[in-house]
């Protein structure tokens, strides 16, 4: 890791207001090179701690970005990856950093006017970037994105996949802010099977489908029948008070409106709505103000 990524990561002022869903595969499920590779990466004493990880994620980002031309993705698929050892055994969320700036441009491009675009990135460099993905999706490449992210808000259907109890939340005196869940990634598409069934049954069929369905598609086909799904906050602790996490409930509410729906408890589901339609209007009006 550079200075710079050393300095970076040391202030997490410098993280986003981007909250993020990860898939944990088992170290079992890679092919024997990579497993090979990750299991080396584990026991590496220079690989990014969990609790830098993010901050230094950020800061390979940043630096491509702000250097001179700006740098989209980067030549090379990223080696680094996110850990969790869990009952012993290691699962492994590799940051695939080329591959998700790739699609994240591609995003930005479609919605960008041309003229506007090239504002924020010179046309050699978008079309370098267009080029190199083009190319490796032409090369029959099944690979898909293990983190989905997700600008100063949480998706409702990401706290349908967890439960209350899966909460951990630290609040610490050395700027350490952080509020995830974790679970197994089969009783998360248990449960976002469940949601969508609820919904279809007492609101209709188009509350079911979208964005619910879409989490569980991507979790049957990217996800191993044995790994970990993460639900981290990422930088949107750095944007709330103490209390305000405190009080952050947002997967026990989305439990017990589904559960007050299904009983036919409208006032109690409204209620609901409303505290969390409160909770994150207060951060999406920071995004306007920032």
């Amino acid at each position: 890791m550079s200075a710079t990524q050393r300095d970076l990561c040391h202030h997490s002022c410098v993280l986003p207001y981007t909250a993020y869903l990860r898939i944990y595969q088992p170290i079992g499920s890679f092919p024997w090179e990579e497993r090979l590779h990750w299991e080396r990466y584990a026991d590496s004493s220079d690989r990014p701690r969990r609790i830098n990880a993010l901050a230094a994620e950020h800061a390979e980002s940043l630096e491509r970005l702000v250097a001179a031309p700006p740098v989209v993705a980067p030549a090379e698929e990223s080696r680094n990856a996110y850990l969790r050892r869990v009952d012993g055994r290691l699962y492994v969320c590799p940051w695939q950093t080329r591959l998700r700036s790739w699609q994240a441009f591609s995003e930005f491009a479609d919605a960008t006017p041309p003229s506007l675009s090239e504002a924020f990135v010179p046309e050699s460099e978008a079309e370098r970037t267009e080029e190199a993905y083009r190319s490796w999706l032409d090369s029959g490449a099944q690979v898909r994105p293990g983190i989905l992210s997700s600008n100063w808000t949480v998706p409702v259907p990401w706290f349908a996949a967890f439960e209350g109890q899966e909460r951990c939340l630290v609040l610490s005196a050395d700027t350490t802010r952080t509020l995830l869940y974790l679970t197994r990634t089969s009783l998360a598409v248990r449960r976002l099977e469940h949601t969508s069934g609820v919904l279809r049954e007492y609101i209709g069929q188009h509350a079911a489908s979208g964005s619910t369905e879409g989490l569980v598609d991507w979790l049957r086909l990217t996800a191993h029948p044995d790994s970990l799904l993460e639900l981290d906050y990422g930088g949107l602790p750095h944007l709330l008070s103490d209390d305000h996490l405190n009080d952050d409930h947002s997967v026990a509410e989305v439990s017990e409106a589904l559960r007050a729906l299904a009983d036919g408890d409208t006032e109690r589901v409204l209620e609901l709505r409303e505290r969390m339609l409160r909770r994150w209007r207060f951060v999406k009006a920071l995004e306007h103000a920032n």
